[in-house]
Parts: C-alpha cells; structure tokens; sequence
C-alpha cells in the first residue's frame, strides 16, 4: 500500500510532516525511535492494520527526521515531545492508544504524563516496543568514554557507527543535556491507563534488563510485558510484526 502524501504544521519553526488515516474512535498514534521515520516497517504495518480495520492511525515526523524539516542534531526530547503534542492536539480526537517504539516509548510516556497534567484525559493504553525511556541518561551516559566526554565539552556532540543507517548516530550535549530533565524512571510511574511492553532478549541496543526496570515502575496490575526470546532490538520480522498487531488490537479493544 502505497503512502499518501504528508501534510505539514509549523511547531516552534519546523515543518513536521503528518499523515493521517480516518476511522474509528480508540485511534491508534504512532511514535518512532532515534533516527526513525513513519515509513518504517513497523509504522507502515499498522498504517495497513488501521485501514483494514477501520480505524484512525495517526504518525508523524520528529524535527529532522523523515519528511520533516529541521536539523537532527538541533533535537533533544523535549522538542520532539513538544511536536508530539502538537501533532496529537491537532489531528486526533476522542480515546487514543500511542504505540511507543524505542525513543518512541520515552516520549509516550511523557506524552501521557503532560496530557494528564494538562486535564486531557485521552490516553486510552500505551503500547511499547523495545522501550528506550531515560536512554541517554541510563543506557549512554554511564558508559561514554574519555573520549567521547571530551568530544561533548569541546564539540558538543559525538558520533557513533550505526547498526541501521550509512549514517552514524550523532548524539550532542543538549540532547543529554535535556533528558535529564525529562527522566520517567525515578520513581512509580502512574500512567493511569494499561501497559503492554514488547520486549526482545537478543536486542544490543535496548537490554531486556531495561523493559523490565520499567515494568517495576508500572502498576502492577495493568501492566503486561511480553519477552521475545529471539528478537532484537528492530522486532520487524513477520513473527514480530503479527504480536504488534495483536498487542494494538488488544489495547484497543480494551480501550472501547
């Protein structure tokens, strides 16, 4: 199935690049990871799920990324949050479920923690994937090297071969910088909707150990974590991909 064209909003001076499918109220909103963009495999497959079952399927674009506008080394989470609700506020209405992949997940659960403060209470379920939360402050900072530490005080930033991309991962001091400031796991998170995490235990970006801090943090009784024995960080096999759907359809269905 071929995508339609995006449109685009200007949030804080970036043109975010949207698509949007209608349907039926739950919707389902799609978050992407680091360096990801909404016609990812896995964006792509719940673009599909979303037609065949009639139901509204949002995504867009971080500053940066995709078809979006802006520079990626400009990014931190907090902008990317910022676009996240902007997107949401414009384009969806009524229950959503936000599918979180990676970085994704990290700005999932922020969404749902400034959209409860806000008095919209529109978050239905969230549904996470190789959840990446806190990634900079818990998964890069304790482990960057004197290299890379010197590299961040006299450049600002460094750069790092990528596993996905010719390109390599560039991750500047702002960035860390501002996901100190955005930190979810410090304490019980209360996201007063249910949880499903997918989590594989072959990922070498994402440790299994990572999804499973953050399921402690979750209320227990509405919160399920899925482990895949043989999956990795992408969980974009055909294998994966079925649990994905099944996983949205479920908190869907929960959320109607």
């Amino acid at each position: 199935m071929a995508a339609s064209a995006p449109v685009f909003i200007d949030v804080d001076g970036s043109s975010i690049a949207v698509r949007q499918t209608p349907g039926a109220a739950p919707g389902v909103v799609w978050l992407g990871g680091y360096k990801s963009d909404m016609l990812g495999t896995k964006a792509e497959t719940l673009a599909a799920w979303a037609v065949r079952e009639g139901r509204a399927y949002l995504r867009h674009d971080y500053s940066g990324h995709g078809e979006s506008g802006g520079e990626f080394a400009d990014g931190t989470i907090s902008r990317w949050l910022a676009e996240s609700l902007a997107v949401f506020r414009r384009f969806s209405h009524g229950k959503q479920v936000l599918v979180g992949s990676s970085m994704g997940a990290w700005i999932a659960l922020r969404m749902a923690q400034e959209l409860r403060g806000a008095g919209e209470d529109r978050v239905a379920g969230l549904v996470l994937l190789a959840p990446a939360p806190d990634f900079t402050v818990e998964l890069i900072e304790p482990v960057l090297t004197d290299a890379q530490r010197r590299e961040l005080e006299e450049k600002g930033f460094f750069a790092e071969p990528s596993d996905y991309s010719d390109e390599p991962y560039v991750y500047t001091r702002a960035l860390i910088e501002d996901g100190r400031a955005n930190r979810v796991m410090t304490g019980p998170i209360d996201t007063h909707c249910p949880v499903h995490i997918l989590q594989g235990l072959v990922d070498p970006d994402v440790p299994s150990g990572h999804a499973l801090k953050l399921a402690s943090m979750l209320p227990a009784d509405d919160v399920t974590l899925s482990l895949i024995p043989d999956g990795d960080h992408r969980l974009s096999r055909p294998e994966d991909l079925e649990m994905l759907k099944r996983a949205v359809a479920d908190m869907v269905r929960r959320a109607a």
